[in-house]
């Protein structure tokens, strides 16, 4: 018995070493090879994902924490990337996904189909599959600073102006200051894109650029060129549409707004141009402005609060609205752009639920959904501030926080890209895009272009005085 004991003994330890084998060699084999035919893998479920919506931050030699190129570059990180997918902090995109315009020619956030497939390929043990099934992988420009950040979403520039280094002190608060540059214009050109880049982002709080003839007076503060904040990608204008920038040469400058960070570091910032081909006079012509809760920026939001704030601004002119861009700061929790119409209605335009301070986006409306707007009209921002601990990015709810500048205060302001449009051009303009909309079937957004009949709604507090007869 005792024989035949230790036979079968052996016989098992023999079997489950057998076992034992093939787990691992099963387990090893799994990285490129689907469970079952109903699973998803990394080469030809997820890899599609990434290349359309991450990897052109996401790619090595980039400011981004790690690359998504390839299974090695995403494996480490799966379980984290579900986590952020999920919570929708990832692309960074933080429009109301709910309500208003939600077509944008920079989209880059993920479907709710795209978020389930990356969150299932993970639950799923996150194989890689059949490397053939790969997508050829993207080819991303080559301009790449020092530091290794990717410069240009927009593409390699035709023009770049940079301002000399600064340096930042270690400890202490914010810094202002101006720094400058200059550029030629050969001939009239009409810019296409713009982008700002800073060196180090981590000391950059914002940059405004102005521009203005280089032989003006150096207190001069010219006219507003782009705005960068925080993450900005840059302003890429609707087709046909520019800037005009005529023949000369300009001093630029710009407005450096610079934070601590606990050693001394340094920064040049670069503004980078993208013109139409030379001749090219686009359609429309843009320009930048912006709406705060003017006239004196009133914001409080006492400690462990949640506040609403608003602002108001009455069109002078027709415009085409083409881009829109919140800026508050860490204890900024949404805002919403909505018209107070002519006829006493309201029309909420786009809205920002989950803002990140970390990530201010222009969200550039896709062509054909840019609002229409008339004069008169009245643009109302509605500002939410979350002073409280479930915030994550609250540096403290226990102090009281009000309107400034320093990166600890908060702000409540809208940046937006604008066509001005004098009243036969908007008329031309509203025929097309209803006459689109008749068509397709889709929502014109075009704002009502007469005002209402009776006494004014109390919905619009500020509704002109002139009625239609």
């Amino acid at each position: 018995m005792k024989n035949q004991t230790g036979l079968w003994v052996a016989a098992t330890s023999v079997a489950a070493l057998c076992s034992a084998i093939a787990l691992v060699a099963f387990a090893a084999e799994s990285g490129t090879k689907a469970d079952s035919a109903g699973s998803l893998t990394f080469s030809k479920d997820v890899a599609p994902i990434f290349q359309a919506k991450c990897d052109s931050c996401h790619h090595p030699n980039t400011s981004a924490p790690m690359s998504l190129m390839t299974y090695a570059d995403v494996r480490p990180w799966a379980k984290s990337i579900k986590a952020r997918v999920l919570s929708r902090d990832m692309p960074p995109w933080h429009i109301d996904r709910t309500s208003g315009i939600r077509e944008f020619a920079n989209d880059i956030s993920l479907s709710d189909e795209q978020i389930a497939t990356v969150a299932k390929w993970v639950d799923q043990g996150a194989v890689q599959g059949n490397p053939s099934d790969m997508p050829p992988p993207p080819a991303y420009p080559s301009d790449v600073s020092q530091n290794g950040q990717m410069l240009w979403v927009m593409g390699t520039p035709d023009l770049t102006a940079v301002t000399d280094d600064f340096k930042m002190y270690a400890k202490g608060s914010d810094w202002w200051i101006n720094q400058f540059s200059e550029i030629t214009i050969p001939e009239d050109r009409y810019i296409q894109a713009m982008e700002v880049r800073p060196s180090n982002r981590r000391i950059v709080h914002h940059c405004v650029i102005s521009i203005t003839e280089a032989s003006s007076p150096e207190d001069d503060r010219g006219t507003q060129l782009i705005e960068y904040a925080i993450g900005k990608y840059g302003d890429t204008f609707a087709p046909d549409t520019g800037r005009l920038l005529k023949k000369g040469t300009y001093r630029l400058i710009y407005d450096m707004h610079y934070n601590a960070a606990g050693s001394e570091q340094m920064n040049h910032t670069t503004l980078a141009l993208k013109f139409y081909p030379k001749g090219f006079v686009p359609k429309y012509k843009v320009r930048s402005m912006s709406i705060r809760n003017l006239p004196n920026d009133e914001l409080e939001v006492p400690p462990n609060t949640v506040v609403r704030t608003d602002g108001y601004y009455r069109l002078p002119g027709n415009v085409r609205i083409d881009a829109f861009q919140p800026h508050l700061h860490s204890r900024g929790k949404g805002l919403t752009l909505e018209t107070i119409n002519l006829d006493n209605t309201t029309t909420l335009i786009s809205s920002v639920d989950h803002f990140n301070f970390n990530w201010h986006v222009n969200y550039v409306y896709a062509d054909g959904y840019q609002p229409l707007v008339p004069a008169g009209t009245i643009l109302h921002i509605i500002g939410i501030h979350d002073n409280t601990a479930a915030n994550p990015r609250n540096p403290d709810p226990n102090v009281w926080a009000g309107y400034g500048e320093r990166s600890v205060d908060d702000m409540l302001q809208l940046w937006m890209d604008v066509v001005d449009m004098d009243d036969a051009m908007f008329k031309d303009a509203v025929a097309e895009r209803q006459a689109k909309a008749a068509v397709t079937g889709r929502e014109p957004w075009v704002m009502p272009l007469t005002f209402a009949k009776g006494p004014a709604s109390q919905a619009n507090p500020l509704a002109p005085l002139r009625r239609e007869p």
